[in-house]
């Protein structure tokens, strides 16, 4: 059996504090949610939101609204990109 350096597991502990400090806690608690890269409930209220924007857009033929919806379906969608960044955090 391995045996595991202390300050590499602090370092981790560390790390997973920062990245996710919500997940952290709950880990902490003994109930533990999903982590921050799996929590996507505003990203798909956000996606469905916008699909309503470009569908009313289009039946009332107001070009404003389907750019908008367009747009913002662009950017919902690209918060569902399981691989994107985290830089800035």
């Amino acid at each position: 059996m391995p045996r595991y350096d202390a300050g590499s597991l602090a370092d981790l502990e560390a790390r997973l504090e920062r990245d996710d400090p919500r997940f952290a806690r709950s880990l902490a608690t003994g109930r533990p949610i999903r982590p921050r890269e799996y929590r996507r409930a505003g990203t798909w209220a956000a996606l469905a939101v916008s699909a309503v924007v470009l569908l009313v857009g289009v039946v009332v033929a107001h070009g404003l609204l389907i750019a908008a919806g367009l747009v913002f379906m662009g950017v919902a969608a690209q918060l569902l990109d399981p691989t994107r960044s985290r830089t800035g955090r």
